[in-house]
């Protein structure tokens, strides 16, 4: 009894060894990028970041006018508030919120507007990064690549980011268009 008993246990060790070295021989390939990286270091994601700035600033620099049309309507009733006919002071109130909603509507449209340009945007750097990553992957044959703005990864060793690699070849891609 002891005896079957111990060979079950030399049995089962010689396995585990035999799974173990079996396990040694297929390490897994894996490396990281930082997709955020990329889009704020590669010349590509700064162009973009710079047309969604300059769309924003367009937008705010609208609603500034818009807010001091207000300033003025607003300005321009309080001051003449006694010398105003009753008909007078109704048609300023009127034109004060239109100007008002007119303004609600066109910041609500422009936050939309710029929402959708930046999904697009995004969505196409994206998709052209993934073919570059996609293709440094099987170049260096590996197994795996996380994307370290958005898996959550607290330790990594360095060796193993491709960032700046990706980088570099998505400029040049962008360059030789």
């Amino acid at each position: 009894m002891i005896r079957s008993t111990r060979k079950g246990i030399v049995l089962l060790l010689f396995v585990a060894v035999l799974v173990s070295v079996g396990f040694a021989q297929q390490t897994i390939q894996i490396a990281v990028v930082n997709s955020q990286q990329v889009l704020e270091k590669s010349a590509e994601g700064k162009k973009v970041m710079a047309q969604l700035q300059s769309k924003d600033s367009k937008a705010q620099a609208d609603i500034a006018k818009l807010d001091e049309d207000i300033r003025l309507l607003e300005t321009r009733l309080n001051t003449q508030r006694l010398t105003l006919t009753q008909e007078s002071m109704i048609q300023m109130q009127a034109d004060l919120e239109r100007k008002r909603t007119e303004r609600t509507r066109f910041a609500e449209d422009m936050s939309r507007e710029i929402q959708e340009l930046q999904q697009r945007l995004f969505v196409r750097i994206q998709s052209e990064l993934l073919t570059i990553i996609e293709a440094v992957g099987k170049e260096r044959n590996l197994d795996l690549i996380f994307d370290l703005s958005q898996s959550g990864a607290i330790y990594f060793n360095p060796t193993l980011n491709l960032t700046a690699e990706i980088i570099q070849k998505y400029d040049a891609s962008k360059a030789s268009k």
